[in-house]
């Protein structure tokens, strides 16, 4: 009967014991999840003065190396760096031997040639000798033109002497002797998103900017297009020509443009709520969804103020994304929305 009894307490505090366990187990797995309070805000549409800033170096709109196509000894160089010149000025003379040679050469072909065609009126002659002195005559006159132009080398067109790398006597070879640049037109190029491809049109106005001149805003226009688009960059060129009568600005000069592209309606979201990776140039929300955070991705746009434009797949009107606490977020968070 003893027996009895004490296996009856040892079967009742095992029991006991078991249902203590379980439910601790019970109380563990019903902790509650911890949830961020955050505020959020929907997306909305906004009229926007669409413009597109993007950033260049300025070059002259011409820029020629003078290389004449003789070698040989420099005999003089007219100008210096900085030297102003106009076109068809004269630049360079080169060793005028093979030039003499060939004038000299030209004038007897000529006297042969008047000869020849004397001769050929009275039938002395025939018509392939003719045709042979008339031949080796133009030969020679192109010749001479030819070492005309690269003797006496002369301005092509208006501009400063940018550059200059020989003296006079030197031997030419090799580098040009001087480098010219257009500077009262300058040009530029920007590379420009594909998106944007139907609304840049030749001829469209753009200022330019320089914190050299901080207090000035210079006119340029869209020159030309570029048919193709980047594969890579996924951008496409615009050439630009801005006018410098008073050349304030230099070839080289770091500038700023911005083309007025119309009025637009794009998804706006706070600055703020928009964060970056870490390492990267990725930008990203978190939108709320049904009481769980998940991470967006996005492509910014232009900044009005406090706002941004944002774009991406998932991105539109309506969408509530978190503006406060989205620091402390991970993808599939809990949320607890405290909008005030």
């Amino acid at each position: 009967m003893e027996i009895k009894k004490s296996f009856v307490l040892l079967a009742s505090a095992a029991v006991i014991l078991f249902t203590s366990c379980g439910k601790k187990e019970d109380t563990t797995t019903q902790k509650e999840v911890k949830k961020e309070k955050v505020e959020t805000s929907h997306l909305q549409k906004q009229k926007i003065e669409r413009v597109l800033s993007l950033s260049t170096t300025l070059q002259g709109y011409e820029t020629v190396n003078i290389a004449p196509s003789v070698t040989g000894n420099i005999e003089h160089i007219y100008v210096d760096v900085s030297s102003r010149v106009s076109q068809g000025q004269m630049l360079v003379r080169m060793d005028r031997t093979q030039y003499n040679s060939a004038k000299l050469t030209f004038a007897n072909l000529g006297v042969e040639l008047s000869r020849t065609e004397a001769l050929k009126k009275s039938g002395s002659v025939s018509q392939q000798v003719y045709d042979q002195t008339k031949l080796q005559y133009d030969q020679t006159k192109t010749n001479l033109e030819f070492l005309e132009q690269n003797t006496f080398v002369k301005a092509p067109f208006s501009g400063v002497i940018s550059a200059k790398n020989y003296e006079d006597g030197e031997l030419y070879g090799g580098q040009p002797i001087l480098t010219l640049t257009k500077i009262s037109t300058l040009k530029a190029y920007i590379a420009v998103p594909e998106s944007y491809f139907p609304l840049v049109k030749a001829g469209q106005k753009i200022t330019l900017t320089s914190e050299i001149y901080p207090d000035q805003v210079f006119d340029a226009t869209i020159e030309t297009i570029y048919p193709t688009v980047d594969a890579s960059t996924h951008t496409f060129q615009v050439k630009l020509k801005i006018p410098n009568g008073k050349e304030v600005l230099r070839p080289g000069m770091y500038v700023k443009t911005e083309l007025a592209l119309g009025e637009v309606e794009a998804v706006m979201a706070p600055y703020q709520a928009v964060l970056k990776l870490v390492g990267a140039n990725d930008r990203y929300i978190f939108v709320n969804n049904n009481g769980v955070a998940k991470r967006l991705d996005v492509e910014l746009g232009q900044r009005v103020n406090s706002f941004i434009e944002i774009s991406g797949e998932g991105v539109e009107e309506g969408l509530e994304i978190v503006t406060v606490g989205q620091g402390r977020l991970v993808d599939g968070s809990q949320l607890e929305v405290t909008n005030k």
